[in-house]
């Protein structure tokens, strides 16, 4: 994740997002935010806040223009807008998802099936356990947490000492 976090694009990012999209096709601006999002995997999906604003300011510097697209409005580029949209690369979108894509997805895919087991035994524990296990399953979880903490405030980056993919081999 970059270090604006998940679902935060730089300023000037949804500009640059809706005169690509208009070089692909007309559209209007629900469109535009939805088709953001699909493209990002749901993790960049500007507010019409965002959107609206960003194309007035476009229809100001006439790089776009509405038009009446069977009772919706709708915007294409302009002339001037397609030269400058010709020079987006890469696309906003790609940037996002290159910026925000996790460096280690098997180790993260295998972390979530681990938190993922561990909630199911929480749960098991809450239903069965008994007073005394279900405060021993506290503190574990709270030693947990500060171990996982822990781990962000360490040094320790190096794969090669610990294979993370495998939790079997932190213990």
């Amino acid at each position: 994740m970059g270090p604006r976090g998940r679902g935060r694009a730089r300023r000037g990012d949804v500009r640059q997002a809706i005169l690509a999209l208009l070089a692909e096709e007309p559209m209007n601006g629900y469109q535009m935010i939805q088709t953001m999002a699909e493209r990002t995997g749901g993790g960049w999906k500007p507010s019409p806040g965002a959107i609206y604003p960003a194309l007035a300011q476009l229809e100001d510097e006439q790089l776009i223009e509405p038009f009446d697209n069977y009772g919706a409005k709708a915007y294409r580029l302009t002339e001037a807008g397609q030269n400058v949209a010709a020079g987006i690369d890469p696309k906003p979108w790609e940037a996002f998802n290159a910026e925000n894509a996790p460096e280690h997805p098997e180790v993260l895919r295998s972390m979530w099936k681990e938190f993922s087991s561990l909630a199911m035994a929480a749960q098991e524990l809450t239903r069965s356990g008994s007073r005394a296990h279900q405060q021993q399953a506290a503190q574990i979880l709270a030693e947990t947490r500060r171990n996982l903490y822990g781990l962000l405030a360490s040094d320790a980056d190096d794969e090669d000492d610990q294979d993370l993919a495998n939790p079997d081999d932190l213990r």
